[in-house]
């Protein structure tokens, strides 16, 4: 059997992380275009994609943004809520009080924002779900940062 092998210009515009789309239960399958001969041929009828291509990213980093950074102020009881349901039992007044503490401080309000906005799309879409910790985790850094006293 005849090995399969791509011409070094090819193999060098192949670079990065190849998927097929994903199934019903929303996994996907790695493909490897370099070194299979079944994955090259899905690369170029187009049923596999690369995550890191650049084109595709931007604008969708774009859109995420938009969707993440919009201004949404809500009831601090409304805020308890989100983070009773979101966060374990341990993290909760901790987590509530950063963002009680981000939603007043010009420079964190951002995270607020995320959070409570990345909250409200996982209800939807569960593909916003770390969002919301990261978001908390993201404030906590940054409310620490603006409160220690330059020298």
């Amino acid at each position: 059997m005849k090995k399969f092998r791509l011409p070094r210009k090819i193999k060098k515009k192949l670079n990065g992380l190849w998927l097929y789309p994903k199934d019903e239960k929303g996994n996907s399958l790695m493909a490897h275009p370099k070194t299979s001969q079944e994955d090259y041929t899905a690369v170029k009828q187009g049923l596999v994609h690369n995550i890191f291509d650049r084109k595709n990213s931007r604008k969708r980093s774009i859109e995420f943004h938009q969707k993440i950074d919009l201004e949404n102020f809500i009831s601090d009881e409304l805020l308890k809520t989100y983070v009773d349901n979101y966060f374990r039992e341990d993290l909760r007044v901790a987590s509530y009080q950063i963002l009680i503490n981000a939603k007043n401080n010009k420079h964190a309000l951002k995270f607020y924002f995320n959070f409570v906005n990345a909250y409200q799309l996982n209800e939807k879409d569960e593909s916003y779900s770390n969002i919301p910790a990261l978001a908390v985790e993201q404030a906590q850094k940054l409310l620490k940062k603006t409160k220690t006293p330059k020298k």
